[in-house]
């Protein structure tokens, strides 16, 4: 059975992307701990990030870091926090989360709802920053 992230990458069910290859996504989380949250996926369904190729991992991460830039400079915050988790998905995925303090970035901040007009908003502005 596909995961939610697969859905997502192959358009059954709604996705806001700020990038896409042949090896990952890049689409905004809708639960966010901080407004430009975004997730970096793998297009290949893997639960654990250590299960990824070597190259794999390192075009997760040199996409995460290009966006990261653009978060950074697309909501003016301190740092762009990196998580891994594993646990919400059983897909591999990157956490991006703008922060300005460490408590941000805690799944305890997590919105329960956004509306879909501020992801876009979000996006577009990651996406801007990204040119």
């Amino acid at each position: 059975m596909s995961t939610v992230f697969t859905m997502i990458i192959n358009g059954d069910i709604p996705g806001t992307f700020v990038h896409r290859d042949d090896q990952c996504v890049a689409f905004m989380s809708i639960n966010p701990m901080t407004p430009g949250h975004t997730l970096v996926v793998p297009v290949e369904e893997l639960d654990h990030w250590i299960d990824a190729s070597p190259g794999l991992n390192a075009h997760l991460f040199e996409v995460s870091h290009r966006i990261a830039k653009a978060q950074e400079r697309a909501f003016g915050c301190e740092r762009v926090g990196m998580m891994i988790a594993g646990y919400e998905v059983p897909h591999a995925h990157i956490h991006l989360v703008p922060t300005n303090e460490m408590s941000e970035l805690s799944f305890a901040n997590a919105a329960a709802h956004v509306d879909r007009a501020d992801l876009e908003a979000w996006a577009a502005a990651i996406i801007t920053e990204l040119k």
